[in-house]
């Protein structure tokens, strides 16, 4: 079984994130914890946390289909000693935010190297700072996102992720979220039956299936290999509706979330509604 839904705003508070996600027909969905672009955010209040378990038991949302994101300063690989500390500190009260609200999974952007440190060593840098989060928390799973390679990001090979992956300890709390937009971006074709199994045959063979957690599903605005990530409607870009198609009909993603991050909000619940009528 697929579950579609979409990254949905925590306007008024986190506990509001279910009920957003039910009014759009989402199966899952992807949220913030806490304002995505300041380093500090006030603590979740008991009130919250209690609400948001009772609005996601009674809009019938398990945590094994909710996906939320971290912060966008956060830089695991961050060159600079005292910027790498305060991305670190971040990530883990992200990480601890995902415990108090009984969540299972905190996807993450891997870092980036901005031309100060050599990439492999970015990348192990990366790996040192999952491993001090999980060392100080239990239950989540961080989940590495798959990046476009824009500028000095990280993440946009397969073997980028296998080698953050080797490196951390615990193998059992780690994992991938394969954005479709960034991987097209990055360079590795899914357009056609052909392509998109070669490339699904490359992450297996390089980090393996089982570690694939979760999706995003997104359309590209930009050509294949561009290294440029911007995001568009399903259908309406590079991509175009194949790829998806696949996806709907691939075992191989049941059970896991998958969800939109593409522009145009007003059309969520549409669009949730096509990906799920592609299924044959």
């Amino acid at each position: 079984m697929k579950y579609i839904g979409a990254h949905v705003s925590i306007s008024g508070g986190a506990e509001k994130a279910p009920q957003n996600a039910e009014k759009i027909g989402a199966k899952a969905f992807a949220m913030f914890t806490r304002n995505q672009r300041r380093w500090a955010s006030k603590s979740l209040t008991d009130k919250t946390i209690a609400q948001f378990k009772e609005n996601c038991k009674s809009t019938g949302y398990d945590p094994r289909h909710i996906i939320p994101h971290d912060g966008y300063l956060i830089n695991l690989g961050h060159p600079e000693a005292e910027a790498l500390e305060k991305s670190r500190i971040a990530f883990l009260d992200e990480m601890q935010r995902c415990e108090q609200l009984g969540l299972r999974y905190l996807n993450l952007h891997p870092g980036s190297h901005l031309n100060k440190i050599d990439p492999d060593h970015c990348l192990k840098r990366i790996a040192e700072s999952i491993n001090l989060a999980l060392d100080q928390t239990a239950g989540i799973t961080a989940v590495i996102e798959n990046t476009a390679g824009q500028g000095t990001n990280m993440g946009h090979r397969f073997e980028h992720l296998a080698r953050i992956i080797g490196n951390v300890q615990d193998k059992s709390r780690i994992g991938v979220c394969l954005d479709t937009c960034h991987i097209y971006s990055a360079g590795y074709d899914i357009k056609t039956a052909k392509a998109f199994e070669d490339t699904l045959q490359k992450f297996d063979n390089l980090v393996g299936i089982s570690y694939l957690k979760a999706m995003h599903l997104n359309d590209s605005k930009k050509p294949f290999g561009s290294r440029v990530d911007r995001h568009e409607s399903i259908g309406k870009g590079s991509l175009g509706l194949e790829p998806f198609k696949f996806i709907m009909n691939d075992p191989r993603f049941d059970h896991i979330p998958m969800v939109l991050e593409t522009p145009d909000h007003s059309i969520w619940e549409e669009e949730i509604r096509l990906l799920y009528d592609l299924i044959e």
